[in-house]
C-alpha cells in the first residue's frame, strides 16, 4: 500500500455515475451505493443519489491528495463507496485512489466516460486524439499539446473553459482550429456548439462540458511540440537563461518521466523545469530561485507555456531544500557549491539523475573533483551561431558550459557506499 500502513485495510468501491445520474446506474451499482456505510464524493455527485437512512456522506477534502490518507484512515474497516463521473480511471478519483491504496484495495465500477462520448459524437477514433484535463482558469494546459493536425479532447474546469481554450489557441497561432463544445453529454439536454477559435465561444455554456479541438494554423512556426529546446525568445528573461542547445542537452540527461519530480535549482527563467513538465504528461517540477523578481517571472513563463502547475519557491540555500519532497532528478543551473551538491546527493531517490552546469572556473574545478570521486559524465559544451561581421558573416561563440551528469545507484545496492558517503571520505 503506497500511502502508508493503516490499522485495517481500507477497501473502496468507486462507482462511476453516468450523466443522467441515479437512473442510469445498473442494479449492482445501485446496491453498492445503498449498502455503503460511508459514501464519498463531490457535492454534485452526492446530490445525484437518493438519501439512505444511517449512511454517512462526506465530500472530498481540499486540497485533495495531501489530506486523503488521513481522510480515508478514519473509515478503515467500514463499507466505503466513492462516487465519480463516468469512468473513474479517466482523469478521475479512481486513479488517485489506486495510486494511494494499491489496485487490490480499490474496485472500480465504470460508466461510459465523457471522453468516450465525445469521441463518439465527433466520430474520432480513440487513438487519434489526446485527452487533457483543464485545472487552470486560463486553460494553459492546452498549449504544450498544440500541433498542426492534432486532435484534443479537453475536460473542462467550468463554463468558462471553452472560451479560455479558444483564447489559448489564438494566442498560440492556432486561430484556424475548429473548436467543438459538447455540453451535458449523455443527457436529454445535450448541446453542441462548433466555432473557429478565432471567432471565440459565444453565449452561455453549461458547466458540464468537454471541448474538442481540431488543431489548424497558417503560421509554420506555430508548434507546441513537447520536444525540449524551445527558442530562447519563448521565455521572458533577464539574461539568466539556459540557452536552447544547452537546455536540450541537460534534459536529455535528466530524462523526464511521468510522475517523476524535478528540482530546478537556481532556476533563472525556469526553462529547464518548464520543458521537463512539457516533455511528458504527469512530470512534476519545483523551481527554486533566490531572486524574488525572477521567481515571479518563472511563474509567468510557466503559465504562458502551458505548465501552470510548476511550483516556484523563492530561496536557494541548501538548508531550504531538506523539507521538499525527494526528487527523481535535479538540475543545478547556477550557484552550485559543495554544500548544495552534497544536500542534493543525499536527497536524490535511488536511480536519480543529476545535471549540473558550470560557467566559472571555480565551479568547473568543483565538478572535476566530484566526477573524479563519484563518476558520471563531464562534457564541455561550446556553441557558436552565425552572425554579422562587418560586411560579411562570422561565427559568434557563446560562453562555454561544463556539464556534469550523474545517475545515482539504484535501490537494492545498500552494501555499497552512497554518493554523499563516498564524497565525505
Amino acid at each position: 500500500m503506497r500511502g502508508g500502513p493503516y490499522p485495517e485495510p481500507v477497501v473502496v468501491d468507486v462507482v462511476g455515475l453516468p450523466a443522467v445520474g441515479w437512473s442510469g446506474l445498473g442494479e449492482a451499482e445501485r446496491a453498492l451505493v445503498t449498502a455503503a456505510e460511508v459514501l464519498l464524493g463531490a457535492p454534485r455527485h452526492l446530490g445525484l443519489v437518493p438519501e439512505v437512512d444511517g449512511q454517512e456522506r462526506h465530500a472530498w477534502p481540499s486540497p485533495l491528495r495531501p489530506q486523503l490518507p488521513a481522510f480515508l484512515e478514519a473509515y478503515a474497516g467500514r463499507r466505503v463507496v466513492a462516487l465519480a463521473s463516468g469512468d473513474p480511471l479517466v482523469a478521475g478519483i479512481g486513479s488517485t485512489l489506486v495510486d494511494l491504496l494499491g489496485p487490490d484495495a480499490v474496485r472500480v465500477h465504470p460508466a461510459v466516460s465523457s471522453v468516450a462520448l465525445a469521441g463518439a459524437r465527433m466520430g474520432w477514433d480513440a487513438a487519434t486524439f489526446e485527452v487533457v484535463r483543464i485545472a487552470s482558469e486560463g486553460a494553459q494546459e492546452v498549449w504544450p499539446l498544440l500541433a498542426p493536425g492534432r486532435r484534443l479532447v479537453a475536460l473542462s474546469r467550468d463554463a468558462r473553459t471553452p472560451a479560455a481554450v479558444a483564447q489559448v489557441l489564438v494566442d498560440a497561432g492556432f486561430g484556424l482550429s475548429v473548436v467543438t463544445v459538447l455540453a451535458d453529454l449523455g443527457t436529454p439536454a445535450e448541446t453542441r456548439q462548433e466555432v473557429l477559435a478565432a471567432t471565440g465561444v459565444e453565449g452561455d455554456v453549461p458547466a458540464l462540458n468537454v471541448v474538442c479541438v481540431a488543431c489548424a494554423t497558417d503560421q509554420p512556426e506555430a508548434d507546441g511540440s513537447p520536444v525540449p529546446g524551445l527558442p530562447d525568445d519563448a521565455y521572458e528573461h533577464d539574461g539568466q537563461l539556459s540557452k536552447r542547445v544547452v537546455r536540450a542537452a541537460a534534459l536529455a540527461h535528466l530524462r523526464p518521466a511521468s510522475g517523476d519530480l524535478l528540482w530546478d535549482l537556481g532556476a533563472g527563467a525556469g526553462s529547464v523545469g518548464i520543458e521537463w513538465c512539457r516533455a511528458v504528461a504527469g512530470a512534476r517540477a519545483i523551481a527554486v530561485e533566490r531572486d524574488g523578481e525572477r521567481a515571479a517571472r518563472i511563474t509567468r513563463n510557466a503559465r504562458h507555456l502551458g505548465v501552470p502547475g510548476l511550483q516556484v519557491i523563492s530561496g536557494v540555500n541548501a538548508d531550504a531544500l531538506t523539507w521538499l519532497p525527494a526528487p527523481d532528478a535535479v538540475f543545478v543551473g547556477g550557484g552550485a557549491d559543495t554544500g548544495l551538491l552534497h544536500t542534493v546527493l543525499a536527497m536524490l531517490r535511488p536511480g536519480g539523475r543529476l545535471v549540473v552546469h558550470a560557467v566559472t572556473v571555480e565551479t568547473e574545478a568543483l565538478l572535476l573533483d566530484l566526477q573524479a570521486t563519484l563518476g558520471g559524465e563531464l562534457t564541455r559544451l561550446s556553441v557558436e551561431t552565425l552572425g554579422p561581421l562587418g560586411r560579411f558573416r562570422g561565427w559568434v561563440p557563446a560562453r562555454p558550459v561544463v556539464q556534469w551528469s550523474l545517475v545515482t545507484a539504484a535501490a537494492g545496492r545498500g552494501d555499497e557506499p552512497s554518493q554523499e558517503e563516498e564524497t565525505a571520505r
